[in-house]
């Protein structure tokens, strides 16, 4: 089942070109895996739930419910078990950002499942992420004259529109660390949220270098 559960993610997500695509997926997956074995958590329940958490996207998807369908009908046709397919199904549905944080995970397994995806949000491939996801959407990478948004509000944090990817860190990729849920998964984090202020040290002495002259 996972074979297919991969096979199918890359059919959904392999053209994808805003940062949510399959090797996002296959990262949090192998990373999931990785902090459930730290966990003692249920890594085929994590490894589900990781291959299959943004084919229900609904950055991917006409609403949420439409990709919450998508991924019920597909579980119900190879799974039994219907306290394991619901326990996928609310790992998924719990897991995204949203603007805030959304409400908290009630299971291990979406404990790691949650921290695999938030890391891939982090460091260098955060940082590559962000600018993809950026430009796919028309955002500038930075305007001096364009303050961070309250990201409080999910209306607001799913404009799209408006906002560039350097104020994204602020709105989203620098609160991360706080929010993870295992000991691993702040280790993994802390390291990565050093990396993204390193980078943002730099970024901002090239965008200034000159202008005080």
């Amino acid at each position: 089942m996972i074979g297919e559960a991969e096979a199918f993610a890359q059919a959904e997500l392999g053209q994808d070109h805003t940062g949510h695509d399959w090797w996002h997926t296959w990262r949090v997956r192998n990373t999931a895996e990785l902090i459930a074995g730290m966990e003692g958590a249920d890594r085929s329940i994590c490894i589900l739930a990781a291959l299959l958490h943004d084919v229900a996207d609904e950055k991917l998807n006409p609403s949420k419910e439409a990709g919450l369908d998508k991924v019920r009908s597909w579980l119900e046709e190879r799974m039994e078990d219907e306290a394991r397919l619901q326990h996928i199904m609310d790992i998924i549905e719990t897991m995204s950002f949203s603007g805030g944080g959304g409400r908290p995970m009630a299971t291990a397994e979406g404990r790691c499942v949650q921290d695999a995806d938030r890391l891939d949000a982090l460091g260098a491939i955060g940082i590559a992420r962000t600018m993809v996801f950026s430009g796919a959407k028309g955002r500038p990478v930075y305007d001096p004259q364009t303050p961070p948004r309250d990201e409080t509000l999910k209306q607001e944090y799913r404009d799209y529109s408006k906002g560039t990817a350097i104020n994204h860190f602020y709105e989203k990729l620098l609160k991360l660390k706080a929010m993870m849920n295992t000991d691993y998964g702040r280790r993994l984090a802390e390291e990565r949220h050093q990396f993204m202020l390193a980078y943002l040290e730099q970024f901002y002495r090239e965008w200034n270098q000159g202008s005080e002259a």
